[in-house]
């Protein structure tokens, strides 16, 4: 089983952590797994995304040119990425940011109001964090306990208030997306 994600939006959105955390727990499940950061020049604001491939055999290739799953954090990577994605994909949408319709049919389609929701935490920094939540929920690629294992590496060790406030946002990220457990909810809103 190879599994292929793409996770897009603005530098400085935490796309990067948020790819970079799921690799890690993927990792600490014992799995194989590639991380492919690309992010423009201009980092903060920029452009950023990240390819996470996860398999329970050797990757020969990182890039994913089909993934079976995107996380678009804004509207501009909607419209990048939502051609990528395989029929019978799922698609993940901060709705808070996400203001265009995708004009996919064939995909399953998440809308996580993730920046409202990590505001509401006081935590507005947060977003990934809710969005790789529900990412986990959805999927079942890792355990959430998984994620919240590495929180200390994704976060620094030393930032215990930053490790306990992530973790309240990943649990509410996860928690946004009641019934939508194994993509049973197609396109939840």
């Amino acid at each position: 089983m190879l599994i292929k994600s793409i996770f897009a939006g603005f530098g400085g959105q935490g796309v990067l952590a948020a790819g970079y955390a799921l690799a890690n727990a993927a990792m600490v499940e014992g799995r194989h797994v590639t991380f492919l950061p690309s992010y423009g020049a201009e980092m903060r604001g920029g452009t950023a995304n990240c390819t996470v491939a996860i398999s329970d055999e050797e990757i020969a290739s990182p890039v994913a040119s089909a993934p079976e799953y995107v996380v678009a954090f804004n509207t501009p990577s909607l419209v990048r990425f939502q051609n990528h994605i395989q029929t019978g994909g799922q698609l993940f949408l901060n709705a808070t940011l996400v203001t265009e319709e995708p004009h996919r049919l064939d995909v399953g389609i998440f809308r996580v109001p993730a920046s409202e929701i990590a505001e509401k935490l006081d935590n507005p920094r947060g977003t990934n964090v809710v969005m790789l939540g529900a990412f986990v929920k959805v999927t079942r690629l890792v355990a959430i306990e998984s994620v919240i294992a590495i929180l200390p590496e994704v976060f620094g060790a030393g930032r215990k208030n930053l490790i306990a406030i992530n973790e309240q946002c990943l649990r509410a990220g996860y928690d946004s997306l009641e019934g939508a457990e194994n993509g049973h909810q197609a396109d939840h809103r």
